[in-house]
């Protein structure tokens, strides 16, 4: 269930100690050839995301903090579930820890 959000820009979001604010690819619902898929079919969200924002890390058990592996930019892929979901107007963002993250997309 996605927290319904009460300011106007995702921009003004920063997340806290080690998470990461990701947005999710949508699924294509319409085929390169034209034809339409079903709902059922694009339902299940894609494993890639971009990262909008990161937090600056979180202190390790000495006190250092340790910083975030990924940056605002980078694509990531995310576990098929899980993440907090926050919603601003139509568009839904997810809140995931760094450790939860489980690569970095190069091209």
């Amino acid at each position: 269930m996605a927290a319904q959000a009460t300011f106007k820009s995702i921009k003004s979001l920063i997340p806290l100690l080690d998470r990461v604010l990701v947005q999710r690819f949508k699924a294509d619902a319409k085929t390169a050839s034209g034809i339409f898929l079903p709902t059922s079919a694009t339902n299940t969200p894609l494993p890639e995301a971009t990262v909008i924002a990161v937090g600056p890390g979180a202190p390790n058990k000495d006190g250092v903090v340790v910083p975030t592996m990924v940056k605002a930019g980078d694509r990531v892929l995310l576990p098929g579930w899980g993440g907090n979901s926050i919603k601003v107007g139509e568009e839904e963002f997810f809140l995931f820890k760094d450790s939860e993250i489980l690569a970095r997309i190069q091209e």
